[in-house]
């Protein structure tokens, strides 16, 4: 078959792989019919190279076809649509019966003492085959696949792979009050989403920042109030400007979708370019123990949220040795939520939203649609912020 593999830093290629098979009972295999390209995607393009092996295939986000299933698998068969989870779950131990299937005790990658494992996503979780990919492996299938209806195209349902959950838990993990405000910081896909479900699940107001005009402009169209980062000289006048709109306090709560690539961290940007650039037996120990993240986002977060508010952290960060600013934190009284998303947790609250009437916008969410042949064409175009991309769709 064929797949989108990593061979390096900014270097992804597509090649013809193994197709995979069943090596489990409570496998399936199904056959791909969209794959999304996500933020966190480029996060191993450059900055987690160390934890990279090349030929891993790359990819969370998929829907498809059930093709064949192992004999563990009694709720599936052959021909059933269903979408994918990014997280690998079993559904019945003590962390998935609570609601935390990404720290599931079955599948979590212990070796790395990390959470479950995850399709397409390093060794730290698993080194597990991805999703960009014409036929993909799922392990604990008897949990995970939330089938779905024939019918309606893939951009109805292929975002409860992450898009969807992971906007939903940010803004539940924000605990707006009714009414009340939210400022997303970031308006990539999760970003965009994150206001969307602010808005359908009764935020009073949402405010949007981002830098990029295409971003600002699809938010701003659905009613966010939005504001451009490259228009203000410092963050103190963003922070000033918005909070002129909340009665001089600040939002309620900060949705940071941002994350470990923030603009305006110069100094953590180098390091990272520098230890992206070394050997990746030397750089993984260095990273597991001394990385850093460019903390722009996180700081104008902190500053930003009113005292006694929220922030919900659902930008990927990965640093172990980030400065963090804990006088102010306990002096605002801030309460910080963060994670990965808990897909199947969220996916029954978030289905009925995925209606002809389609509230959250998904049917036109996606800005371009791409074979999968042309996936290196689609990461640097992302990375990049080309031509307008916010949300890539790769169809093999």
């Amino acid at each position: 078959m064929k797949a989108v593999t990593w061979q390096g830093k900014r270097d992804v290629r597509v090649e013809t792989v193994p197709d995979p098979t069943i090596q489990e009972p409570t496998d399936a295999v199904i056959r791909v019919t969209s794959s999304g390209l996500c933020g966190s995607d480029l996060h191993l393009y450059e900055v987690l190279t160390a934890f990279m092996t090349p030929g891993d295939i790359l990819g969370h986000e998929p829907i498809g076809i059930v093709e064949e299933v192992g004999a563990g698998v009694p709720d599936l068969m052959a021909g059933d649509r269903v979408v994918v989870p990014f997280q690998i779950a079993c559904g019945g131990c003590w962390m998935c019966l609570n609601g935390l299937p990404t720290q599931c005790e079955t599948t979590q990658v212990s070796a790395e003492g990390m959470g479950a494992a995850l399709f397409g996503y390093t060794r730290l979780y698993g080194s597990v085959p991805g999703a960009q990919a014409e036929y993909l492996r799922v392990p604990q299938a008897q949990f995970g696949p939330i089938k779905i209806p024939e019918g309606p195209p893939d951009d109805r349902f292929v975002y409860l792979s992450d898009v969807l959950p992971t906007a939903w838990q940010a803004v539940a993990y924000a605990d707006i009050p009714q009414g009340g405000s939210v400022a997303v910081l970031g308006l990539g896909p999760i970003g965009d989403m994150a206001c969307r479900v602010a808005q359908v699940r009764g935020a009073g107001r949402v405010f949007g920042v981002d830098r990029v005009p295409e971003r600002l402009r699809r938010a701003k169209d659905r009613g966010v109030e939005t504001f451009d980062l490259s228009s203000f000289d410092s963050e103190k006048e963003l922070v000033t400007a918005i909070r002129d709109q909340t009665d001089g306090r600040g939002p309620d709560a900060v949705i940071d979708a941002v994350g470990t690539e923030a603009h305006g961290s110069a100094l953590a940007k180098l390091a990272q370019q520098a230890t992206s650039s070394m050997p990746r037996k030397l750089v993984g120990p260095l990273m597991e123990r001394f990385s850093i993240d460019r903390l722009a986002a996180l700081h104008t977060a902190i500053e930003l949220v009113r005292r006694g508010g929220t922030l919900s952290l659902v930008g990927v960060y990965g640093g172990m040795a980030d400065p963090m600013p804990m006088l102010t934190l306990f002096d605002k009284q801030i309460q910080i939520r963060m994670g990965q998303a808990n897909v199947r947790r969220w996916s029954d609250e978030i289905l009925p939203y995925l209606t002809d009437e389609d509230p959250l916008g998904v049917d036109d969410f996606a800005t371009h649609r791409l074979p999968l042949d042309e996936a290196p064409h689609a990461y640097e175009m992302f990375q990049k912020k080309q031509d307008g991309a916010v949300k890539i769709l790769m169809k093999p």
